[in-house]
Parts: C-alpha cells; sequence; structure tokens
C-alpha cells in the first residue's frame, strides 16, 4: 500500500515538473514561445514528404556543386589577400607588415542562410583595413579580377545605393560589396557584429556591412538552424511560385522572409519544419500589420544613424508592412509595399493556411501548396509595360530601370478612387516574335486592375501612365543610362486581347489553373479577386480545420470577408472602334482610360513632344 502510494505521490510530481516545464516557455526574440512541444511521429513523417517534394523544383544543391562554390570563393579570397597586400606595398609599407594586414571575404544572403538553390548568386563582402579605399576597389581589384580566366561579365556598379562589382566567376553569379574598417588590420577571426565597428565609417560601409550583420544576426536568433533553413527553403519556393517574391515590386525580398520564418521559429522552437511551415501561415494570416515583426529589442546604441523609429520618424509611421533588420542601424526591409501588395500577400497568407491545414490533416499533397495560382484570368483589366531595346545589354540595363520604378505607377494608380487593385505579376514575358517591330527586344511586366464597382463613373488614367514613363526616361537620362532605341510603352489591355501578346501554351495553362481553381474546395472568401470564369464554389471551414488559428486571433468573420469581396456580378466587353480608339463598357460605370501608345524615342519633359495618345473611352 505504502509503495503504491510513493508510485502515485513520485507519479505526480513528475506530472507537476511536467506542467511547470511547459508554463516557463523560453522567451526567443521580442515574447515567449507560444509553445515548446516538440515534434509528433506524424510531424516527421511530413517533413519527409516536404523534402521529397521540394526536390524536383531544384533548391538542394549536391556535395559537388556546393564544393565547387566553396572553392570559388577561396580563390575569391586569394585575389582579395594579393589585392590588399599589392595596394599596401604602393604605401610604402614594408612587406612583412604588408603580409600581415589581412583582408577578408564575407558572405550573406541566401548563400550564407544555407539556403541558396541550384544556380543561385552568392552575395559576398570584401572587408578590407583602413588604407584600402573605396576607389581602389573599383579600380586596382577591378582591373585583377579582369585578368584572371575564370572571370567572365565583369562589370562595376560605382554609383548604386550599394555599390557592387557583378561577374560571373567560373560559373557562379557573384555580386561583391565593398567596406572599408577603420583598423590597422583585419584578422581572420574578425566578428562584423560588433556594432563599435561602425564607428565613424562612410555610410555607404555600413550599408555595405549591413548584409553580413543582419544575416549572422538571423542565424544567432534562431533556436535550430536546420530546421529554420528547410523551413525557409519551403517558404521562398512558394513565394516565388504565387508571384510574391520581389522586393524592388514592393512584395517581399529574401531577408523579409527570412525574418518571418525566423520568428515563427522563435514562436515555435521545438517544431518541426512541417510543422513551421504550417504555423507560417497561422502568425502571418493573422498579423495585425501594420504591427512591426522584430526578432529582439531593437539595439540602444546611438552612433548617429539613422534608425527604423516610428516615434521620431514620420515616414515610418506609413509603413504598411514593417519587418525590422535585427542588426543596429535597424531598418525596415519591405519600405515598398504597398496597399495593393500587401493585400495580395495576407490573402496568399490566408490562401496558405488553408492550403497547410489540409495538408496537416492528410486531405491533400505538399504539392499542392507549390502549385501556381493563375493570374490573367483573375483580372478582365490589364496595364501592360512593353520595355523595348535595340540589343540585350542595352535591354538588360532597360529592363532594371524600369522594373525598379515600376512601384511608383502602382502607387498612383492606387491613389485613384476608383481603382481598388493594382496587381503587378513579377515574372516579365518576352513580346511574341510575330508582334514585336524587326530587329527589337521587348519585355513586358503585366499589371492587373480591380476597379470598384460604381455608377456612371469615367476613369481617366493618361496622367498617372504619362508621368511614369516620362519619369522613367527622364532619370535613365540624368544617370546617363538613356540611349537611342530604349521605350516604355503602357497600354490598357482587355483579357481577350492577352492572346496578342502572350503564347498560346501560356494561356492555356492559366486556363487549366483556373479550371483547376474553380473545382477545388477554396473558400470563396478566401479567393476574392477570381474572375467569374474562375469563381469557386462557397465552403466554410469546418472546425477542425480552423482550429490552430485560435492561437493567434479571433476569427474574422465572414461578414466582413464579404464586405471585401470584388463583385463580378457585372458583365465586361472591350471593343475596338473605327478609329482604333479601345472602349470598354461596364454595366453599371463607364470607364475612360487613355494610355500613351509609346513614349517619346527620346526623354523629353514637355508633354507636348509625346507621340500622339489614342483615348480609350467607354461607353
Amino acid at each position: 500500500m505504502w509503495q503504491t502510494q510513493a508510485v502515485q505521490i513520485t507519479q505526480n510530481n513528475k506530472e507537476n515538473q511536467l506542467q511547470k516545464n511547459e508554463d516557463k516557455l523560453p522567451t526567443l526574440g521580442m515574447t515567449s514561445a507560444i509553445s515548446a512541444a516538440g515534434p509528433k511521429p506524424t510531424d516527421l513523417i511530413k517533413t519527409k514528404e516536404l523534402i521529397e517534394t521540394l526536390k524536383p523544383f531544384d533548391v538542394f544543391e549536391s556535395e559537388q556543386e556546393l564544393n565547387k562554390r566553396m572553392h570559388i570563393l577561396g580563390k575569391l579570397y586569394n585575389l582579395v589577400k594579393q589585392w590588399i597586400k599589392e595596394v599596401s606595398l604602393t604605401h610604402n609599407m614594408p612587406e612583412s607588415v604588408a603580409e600581415s594586414v589581412g583582408g577578408k571575404v564575407y558572405t550573406f544572403g541566401s548563400y550564407r542562410l544555407g539556403v541558396h538553390s541550384k544556380g543561385a548568386d552568392i552575395d559576398a563582402l570584401c572587408v578590407a583595413p583602413r588604407h584600402i579605399y573605396r576607389s581602389d576597389f573599383f579600380s586596382s581589384f577591378y582591373e585583377l579580377l579582369k585578368q584572371q580566366p575564370e572571370v567572365t561579365d565583369l562589370r562595376a556598379v560605382e554609383e548604386a545605393y550599394v555599390p557592387v562589382i557583378k561577374m560571373d566567376f567560373d560559373g557562379i553569379e557573384i555580386d561583391m560589396l565593398f567596406a572599408q574598417l577603420l583598423l590597422k588590420e583585419i584578422p581572420d577571426s574578425m566578428d562584423l557584429r560588433d556594432d563599435m565597428l561602425l564607428k565613424q565609417l562612410q555610410p555607404k560601409c555600413v550599408r555595405s556591412l549591413n548584409g553580413c550583420r543582419v544575416t549572422d544576426e538571423i542565424l544567432r536568433l534562431v533556436p535550430n538552424i536546420e530546421n529554420f533553413r528547410l523551413a525557409l527553403r519551403a517558404i521562398k519556393l512558394w513565394a516565388k511560385r504565387h508571384g510574391i517574391y520581389s522586393n524592388v515590386l514592393g512584395y517581399l525580398g529574401g531577408v523579409s522572409w527570412a525574418m518571418l520564418v525566423a520568428r515563427t521559429c522563435q514562436l515555435y522552437p521545438n517544431a518541426a519544419p512541417s510543422t513551421l511551415v504550417h504555423k507560417f501561415f497561422l502568425i502571418f494570416s493573422k498579423w495585425q500589420w501594420p504591427q512591426p515583426v522584430l526578432l529582439k529589442q531593437p539595439s540602444s546604441v546611438n552612433l548617429g544613424f539613422v534608425v527604423w523609429d516610428p516615434r521620431v520618424n514620420i515616414q515610418d509611421r506609413y509603413h504598411l508592412m514593417p519587418i525590422i533588420t535585427p542588426a543596429y542601424p535597424q531598418q525596415n526591409s519591405t519600405f515598398n509595399v504597398s496597399n495593393s501588395t500587401r493585400t495580395i500577400m495576407v490573402e496568399e497568407f490566408k490562401q496558405g493556411l488553408i492550403i497547410t491545414d489540409d495538408i496537416i490533416l492528410g486531405k491533400c499533397s505538399w504539392d499542392k501548396l507549390f502549385e501556381q495560382p493563375p493570374f490573367f484570368t483573375k483580372y478582365k483589366h490589364f496595364i501592360v509595360l512593353l520595355v523595348m531595346a535595340d540589343n540585350p545589354d542595352d535591354q538588360l540595363e532597360w529592363c532594371g530601370l524600369v522594373e525598379s520604378k515600376a512601384r511608383l505607377l502602382i502607387g498612383n494608380l492606387e491613389r485613384n478612387q476608383y481603382i481598388t487593385l493594382a496587381h503587378i505579376n513579377p515574372e516579365s514575358y518576352a513580346m511574341l516574335e510575330s508582334a514585336r517591330e524587326p530587329n527589337t527586344l521587348c519585355s513586358m511586366w503585366f499589371i492587373g486592375l480591380e476597379f470598384a464597382k460604381t455608377e456612371n463613373i469615367s476613369v481617366d488614367l493618361t496622367n498617372d501612365i504619362h508621368w511614369f514613363t516620362e519619369h522613367v526616361s527622364n532619370h535613365a537620362a540624368n544617370i546617363q543610362m538613356w540611349k537611342t532605341g530604349m521605350r516604355l510603352d503602357a497600354r490598357h489591355v482587355k483579357r481577350k486581347q492577352l492572346y496578342q501578346y502572350l503564347s498560346p501554351g501560356l494561356i492555356k495553362r492559366e486556363r487549366k489553373l483556373s479550371i483547376t481553381a474553380r473545382n477545388g474546395t477554396t473558400p470563396e472568401t478566401n479567393r476574392k479577386r477570381l474572375s467569374a470564369e474562375a469563381q469557386p464554389e462557397v465552403e466554410i471551414p469546418n472546425k477542425k480545420n480552423m482550429r490552430m488559428s485560435e492561437e493567434i486571433t479571433p476569427n474574422v468573420s465572414l461578414e466582413e470577408s464579404a464586405r471585401s469581396k470584388y463583385d463580378e456580378s457585372s458583365s465586361n466587353s472591350i471593343n475596338i472602334d473605327s478609329s482604333s480608339n479601345l472602349s470598354l463598357a461596364e454595366s453599371e460605370s463607364n470607364i475612360s482610360i487613355i494610355s500613351p501608345e509609346s513614349t517619346p524615342s527620346h526623354p523629353s519633359t514637355n508633354p507636348t513632344n509625346s507621340a500622339s495618345v489614342p483615348e480609350a473611352v467607354c461607353t
């Protein structure tokens, strides 16, 4: 009897101790963890299934490919050491001292995080002592690289916000930055996380160092690096497949996705990667933006550099989706996010939660998460940007500039009271050879437009589009990049006209995706902008499917979701009238869209110098 009681008391003590351990959840980041539970056998099975699903997408490199990268970085490191020694000797340093001043190559970005895919580039940073200057990097080191037989496509972008040398080193693309530290020598053991290294540095050097410092801090702040890496590979692939991976166009870039996954790891420190992917969608589909995402308390260091702080900086109060870098000086990595891109991403988060709920319940496989959603069947009206040049080098440069400025056009469109959404597709498309001008290269970006349902309105986008094309052309002239043959057109196109711009194979694929979406089990309230042809049937998730959502915040009411749903009840048709003017007829709406047929062949600030502008009158 006494032995039985003793066993029972021991058992109770163990249970109480376990309960206390659960109550004392670890604090990682800004708050304590939501759950410290370890993986269940089913979670490990789902993780293995996730790995197998990722393999065909080439997100993992072979051992041979990894060794090649390390070999190339070793060569680059030796070149940096050689270059720093040579420059040091020109400063009349003794050879023994020049040998010891050091210099180092650091990596950052996806390669440093350990989530790079096959064929991905390497982001590298050259750190040099105080007697080596940026001008040396862009002159003598550039010339040294030129002499290397493995180096091709070498180009310097010295005037960029973060100056960079780009190259192809033995088949691997490398973007190399430069930072000068105010130190006599750079030892191999140098840790860039020390904030005091930034004291009295030039802003360009601080910006160059920021990539390495942020990457290292992210890795330091996650509880399990391997689980973090696998979850991040999955999220990055999902974001790319769903067209929301592009910092320059107002979506999220690599570092922002990494910080969101890192925050998920902090809240579920012992979870398996499959669980982390599910929790990622749970957390950020319910996140109360613009509440910022932070991985740790902001640093109290004050070295005179501007940091993200809405209490001090008025402009920071208007950021829509702030994700704050964890290294000083803290910055918002999502500065470019607009109302439209945030709306699109939040909708994708919600859709991702529904799919991963089904995956966890065994209703579908991981393949479902990585299916590309339809874009061209979602909208009935588009603005297409046509970027043209006479040769590949000019086209590459011109496309880069237009892409970097496209978010300005999105901002202008959003300010129009009758446009509820301007959805830019990050993927650029080559114009059909039969449709483009001879000896001209043409790339296209498509912006899907969603209009408010309003009676008797007229929407004139002429000024918005004209301002954008003029701004881009004039900026190209100001930075001496503009060359003869560079042109930028912006046109209003209806969905039924897309065959003039896109290949039949792409249109066919979109239709198949549209049919899949219509026959799927996606709830209508989470597919707000599907067109009438792709509209799924309404299905209200059962309580079991939504069981995870209550951990963060109560569910959004169906009534509230319905209020924001795009109304597709009207029938639209567009015709070309006898004077070649685009006409758009929409029930209860008259929308006049005037878009320039083409920009001037040369930059101009005088609107009267522009080409004639056809008017799209809606009747």
